[in-house]
């Protein structure tokens, strides 16, 4: 890959192999695609098709079987686990599919992870922390549950703490796991509006960020600049 790309993200000839009881199974082939700052992009398709499988992938959770993912300019593959993690603190936001909120922590404390663990806000107060959070938990209209503990909050409303640990940090590249699924019809697009204005209108002191968004739901998709359509493990 050019190493002057302008891209926020490029993966080339990306595949996923697991071994099956039957012997190798191809999960992806083939993958290549590329995406702008800003720009948002649906991956569409059926479950069981391989969208949330290159989610993974691209957001560097996991490794391909072969091929390369260049994500803000670095490629994964050349980073070890402690360099994917400094790449990812306060750039990349990930929604996924299960929340993966910590049972320990409540909205706000999960909500306030990704500034604590960004080393760039090291000189920051507990305070400026603490309102960027409450901040990010306003935007998806969770301020009430703010000292609520997971398991005392609703599917949608651990769905939209994801969110909000998702944005808190203005990433430059927010990748989300269907991220209306547990999502009532008019709160999911209050949630989708969100998502989309950080790419269109991120404000005057925040850089535009990038939309990758995996649903299986067409009328979602259709909302975003780019659809990319993956079929059986390639892109149809």
């Amino acid at each position: 890959m050019d190493t002057t790309s302008s891209y926020v993200l490029e993966a080339r000839d990306l595949e996923q192999r697991i071994n099956g009881p039957s012997g190798p199974l191809d999960i992806l082939r083939g993958i290549s695609l590329a995406v702008q700052a800003g720009e948002t992009v649906a991956i569409l398709g059926a479950s069981g098709s391989g969208k949330s499988t290159l989610l993974g992938l691209l957001a560097g959770l996991d490794a391909p079987s072969a091929g390369e993912v260049r994500l803000l300019d670095q490629v994964i593959s050349e980073l070890d686990e402690d360099g994917r993690a400094a790449l990812r603190a306060g750039r990349v936001g990930f929604v996924f599919q299960s929340f993966q909120l910590l049972p320990a922590l409540t909205a706000l404390e999960n909500t306030l992870l990704p500034l604590e663990l960004n080393p760039t806000h090291a000189a920051a107060s507990q305070a400026e922390l603490n309102q960027r959070a409450n901040e990010a938990l306003d935007r998806v209209g969770l301020t009430p549950r703010a000292d609520h503990y997971p398991h005392q909050l609703s599917g949608g409303e651990q769905q939209r703490v994801a969110i909000a640990r998702a944005i808190v940090d203005h990433p430059a590249i927010l990748f989300a796991d269907e991220p209306t699924g547990n999502l009532d019809g008019r709160t999911g697009q209050r949630i989708i509006e969100l998502l989309f204005g950080l790419a269109r209108d991120p404000g005057a002191d925040a850089p535009a960020t990038a939309l990758v968004l995996v649903t299986h739901d067409p009328e979602l998709a259709a909302q975003c600049d780019r659809v990319i359509s993956i079929q059986d493990g390639v892109l149809a």
